[in-house]
């Protein structure tokens, strides 16, 4: 049984990530607050765009991550903080320190 020929966007894709400076999921998922904060360098944001450009599950993902920061944006915005004083300030402490880092 012969296996079936890659698609030529399988091919593609396949290819873009063995580019030279290509990055990786994982350094885009490291980069995507900074990309939103406009804090990149402009070589990095011409590679995290390119990446996003190849990789749907970035996409995906950057689309997840913006509408959760803008449902959380609203729901402070809106008065509602009181419905946030129930989490745990160590919880509060530990997400803003991953985002410090």
């Amino acid at each position: 049984m012969t296996r079936p020929k890659p698609s030529l966007a399988r091919r593609m894709h396949g290819l873009m990530f063995k580019l030279p400076m290509m990055i990786t999921c994982n350094e885009f998922e490291d980069f995507v607050l900074a990309y939103l904060d406009g804090d990149l360098p402009p070589k990095t944001v011409f590679l995290f765009e390119l990446h996003l450009k190849v990789c749907r599950e970035c996409r995906d993902y950057l689309t997840a991550y913006r509408a959760s920061m803008h449902l959380t944006k609203s729901a402070l915005d809106n008065d509602r903080r009181s419905e946030l004083e129930d989490v745990p300030a160590d919880l509060v402490a530990a997400v803003m320190e991953a985002r410090n880092a």
